[in-house]
């Protein structure tokens, strides 16, 4: 799942997904606060397009509610 850069200091990003929130490291990867990103392993992978994050967000949170 997608999540979003909240802050980045010292070759880490703190990542918001939906309110839980967890570091990566930004080694791989440029990146800067409102950027979504995919994280693997404690790395960000890869920056995504906001309107592509939301869309699969959103359809994670329908599939959670069922």
């Amino acid at each position: 799942m997608p999540g979003k850069i909240i802050k980045v200091e010292k070759g880490f990003a703190t990542v918001d997904y939906s309110g839980e929130k967890r570091r990566a490291s930004v080694e791989l990867v440029k990146v800067k606060p409102g950027d979504y990103v995919i994280v693997q392993a404690k790395f960000i992978v890869q920056k995504i397009p906001e309107k592509e994050a939301l869309g699969a967000i959103k359809l994670w949170q329908q599939g959670k509610k069922k």
